[in-house]
């Protein structure tokens, strides 16, 4: 799989240490950044990843910052994105199972390592289930195709 990676500075070490971990998984990964942990904003790194995967660059995303709350408002301004906040493997799986999510967010300053790697196994690897699920996405994304805010 193709995985895009964004993350700011509070994430730089989660987001390299996935990305380790991934490659060794045999996952092709898109860095987004950030590359160092110098101070940037989080924006500048997770729109970038969430447009990969937007257009199809990307087979999924995971995006990172100290909550994981900014990463996710971001990632989900990006219209195609269906980005979830991680934090434990139910909610993983459900992100997955029953949202279709393509991105994942996780908190840098709450998770560690090892930990993140098994949400992210489990995300990666939970088909979405479809079904009633299924009706639900397509409302989302009608209404992402029928409204834009800020437009005059």
């Amino acid at each position: 799989m193709r995985i895009a990676m964004g993350a700011d500075h509070r994430g730089y070490p989660l987001k390299e240490a996935l990305k380790v971990f991934l490659q060794e998984e045999g996952h092709e990964i898109l860095d987004f950044g950030t590359h160092s942990p110098d101070s940037t904003d989080y924006p500048d790194h997770v729109i970038p990843a969430a447009e990969a995967v937007a257009r199809g660059e990307a087979d999924f995303g995971i995006v990172i910052c100290m909550t994981g709350e900014g990463a996710c408002i971001s990632a989900n301004k990006v219209k195609g994105v269906r980005a979830a906040w991680v934090i434990d493997e139910e909610l993983a799986h459900m992100a997955r199972a029953h949202n279709n999510a393509n991105v994942m967010c996780l908190p840098g300053g709450r998770l560690d390592p090892e930990t993140a790697k098994k949400l992210v196994k489990v995300f990666l690897s939970t088909p979405f289930e479809g079904g009633r699920h299924e009706r639900r996405i397509r409302k989302i994304h009608r209404y992402e195709d029928s409204h834009s805010c800020g437009e005059g």
